[in-house]
């Protein structure tokens, strides 16, 4: 087949700009290593040097976080347990993505880092690990990894696709090689329809997308009734509990203040605190320490004492728990334009729900929240403290929004099972 000459050209251009900037690697693996030691480890994984023989192929997924990882375990939890003959690798970029590959399914699939983008490294990964099929969570459009799964005949299916309005903004200077590196995919499964559309502005063809709607909500809550049994053995269900979730570095501030003026007014009041990264936590709990409260913490005393004034999560895997122990849950990323995190979460666990204003990585489940009445979406963060305090104080509102809130997420359920009927068929045929 005769090659696109513009593709050709583009891909060049792209791929020997990549290489001149491969030294930078280096320095921003050890640059977040000085935060993150995880990023001191598996270099060779992220320029795609293995060891050990490729043995038998595998379907392959790549799921950047951990967000991404959750949305992604319906869908790998089914096809294994259709096919438990096939071999899984997964891809993360995140060393916590990583973990909660390990913490979802231990050593029962393969995981690495996915390597950088250059035609040398996707090259030796696609050799090595041989997939017949790659699944690619939400939003990760690598030019050089699309194409090298053409030109190896590897089926690609992009799932949950989304794509916001600004990251459409940010993809145009690279518009004319993402999109031909999309029209290779076999289909994007979008989130939704306004997502399919972008998908198709940005350069896939029509016939190629589908709206099968969001794998978030197929999501199953975990069972919080043994963490929130022992959680109620030290902090009595009268007691009024707010949780700071996924918050990243610039919130904290915020996050204080708003405890503070709760505490003005509660002097009971406690604080679930759970940074979103985990270099964070350490970090959280002097903060805490240095407003003078009294602080416990996950890892080192389990639970909050009589007197704790802040309780910090810092272990992964047991957020959605700590949602059912809180009344009132305030979602962090939200407050600057990170785009925000799951709302879905704390609305499956039955919380009541506040947000800041920065919502672009979650536009459909935002909106659909708030159109049902199960979210406060706020317009900055001494707005997010006095719905915090309205809700903490008003047990019917509390309870009208969580009931909203589940109803939301039940009826959302589907796309799970549009998705498997869309990707079953391509799975590779039994040994």
């Amino acid at each position: 087949m005769r090659k696109d000459p513009v593709e050709l050209l583009l891909r060049g251009l792209y791929s020997a700009l990549l290489y001149v900037l491969l030294p930078i690697t280096v320095y921003h693996l050890v640059w977040r290593g000085f935060r993150v030691r995880e990023y001191f480890k598996r270099w060779d994984e992220r320029y795609a040097s293995y060891p050990e023989s490729g043995g038998q192929p595998r379907v392959w997924l790549h799921a950047v976080s951990v967000g991404e990882v959750n949305a992604a375990a319906p869908v790998v939890n089914a096809l294994r347990e259709l096919r438990p003959d096939i071999r899984w690798i997964i891809t993360t970029i995140t060393p916590t993505g990583s973990q909660r590959v390990r913490a979802q399914w231990g050593d029962a699939v393969d995981h690495v880092y996915l390597p950088y983008d250059v035609p040398g490294s996707v090259g030796r990964f696609l050799c090595h690990f041989q997939p017949s099929l790659a699944l690619i969570l939400e939003t990760e459009l690598w030019p050089n990894m699309l194409f090298g799964c053409r030109d190896r005949d590897i089926p690609v299916y992009i799932l949950n696709a989304r794509l916001s309005a600004r990251s459409l903004k940010g993809y145009r200077v690279l518009k004319a090689l993402v999109g031909r590196a999309l029209r290779t995919v076999t289909c994007v499964a979008a989130q939704s329809q306004e997502d399919a559309q972008r998908f198709i502005e940005l350069g896939a063809r029509p016939e190629q997308v589908q709206a099968l709607g969001n794998l978030k909500f197929d999501i199953r809550p975990p069972d919080p009734s043994a963490v929130l049994e022992a959680f109620r053995q030290h902090v009595p269900a009268s007691r009024s509990v707010w949780i700071a979730a996924s918050t990243h570095e610039g919130e904290e501030q915020a996050v204080a203040d708003i405890h503070a003026r709760l505490l003005a007014t509660n002097p009971d009041v406690l604080l679930v605190w759970a940074p979103r990264h985990p270099e964070r936590f350490g970090k959280v709990e002097a903060f805490a320490r240095d407003r003078g409260w009294r602080v416990a913490t996950r890892r080192a005393q389990q639970w909050p004492a009589a007197d704790s004034q802040v309780f910090v999560v810092d272990t992964l895997g047991e957020l959605m728990a700590f949602f059912a122990c809180a009344q009132v849950a305030f979602v962090g990323g939200s407050l600057q334009a990170i785009g925000g995190h799951n709302l879905l979460e704390p609305a499956a666990m039955g919380t009541a729900t506040v947000t800041g204003p920065h919502l672009h990585n979650f536009t459909e489940i935002s909106r659909r929240l708030d159109e049902a009445g199960a979210l406060r979406i706020c317009a900055d963060a001494s707005a997010v403290g006095d719905a915090v305090k309205e809700l903490l104080e008003d047990v019917v509102e509390r309870e009208r929004m969580v009931q909203a809130g589940r109803a939301l997420v039940a009826n959302g359920r589907g796309a799970l099972q549009r998705t498997l009927e869309l990707i079953a068929p391509q799975l590779p045929p039994p040994n």
